[in-house]
């Protein structure tokens, strides 16, 4: 790994992929509370990790795919846990899990599809989607509320479409593409440095 990956805030998204395993441990030995207290730990890396790489000037292609990878694997050892360790929400909520399991892979298997790696787009519809979902999710086994969680899933999906949307635009993968606009403007730009006129190929 070079110099320029190795900052406090790939520090962070690395501390929160270590944290899957135990995250999978506590999980799958039914410790309820130690896995939301860890959890809550991960997500608090996601929260500031992206803000210190931009306050400290540390953003890198490698921290960006690291952070991704992170949250890819905490996502996952959380569906993975959840039945375990709430089975009884996870039924009475199957739909909304269901739609939400769904709206978070697609994009992801669509993006490594297309450009071999998970895409890092850090959108900032994804952004909202993560603090609301993230909320939700902590507020339905914690309390047994599901609405937060079912006002999550909806805005998920419209984070999910708009990501696809991104990778279907861009013809090579790029970290920390804020929204459709911005992939619109990185294609046309490219294009024009190539001497391709904007928009005769389509969506490739």
């Amino acid at each position: 790994m070079t110099r320029a990956a190795l900052n406090i805030p790939n520090a962070l998204s690395g501390l929160r992929l270590a944290a899957v395993p135990a995250l999978l441990y506590l999980g799958y030995t039914g410790r309820a509370q130690a896995f939301l207290f860890l959890f809550c730990a991960a997500l608090a890396t996601d929260c500031v990790d992206g803000f210190l790489a931009r306050k400290l000037h540390m953003v890198t292609s490698a921290g960006a795919r690291l952070d991704s990878i992170a949250d890819f694997a905490m996502y996952a050892g959380l569906a993975a846990c959840a039945w375990r360790l709430w089975p009884e929400l996870i039924r009475r909520e199957a739909f909304f899990v269901g739609v939400a399991v769904v709206g978070y892979v697609t994009p992801v298997l669509i993006g490594v599809l297309r450009f071999g790696r998970l895409t890092s787009f850090h959108t900032w519809a994804a952004k909202v989607s993560a603090v609301l979902m993230g909320a939700g999710v902590l507020l339905l086994v914690a309390t047994g509320a599901a609405w937060p969680f079912r006002l999550a899933v909806p805005v998920m999906i419209a984070a999910g479409i708009e990501e696809i949307a991104i990778t279907l635009i861009l013809r090579k993968w790029r970290a920390d593409v804020p929204s459709v606009k911005h992939a619109l403007r990185i294609r046309r730009e490219l294009e024009s440095d190539a001497g391709t006129p904007p928009g005769s190929h389509g969506v490739s």
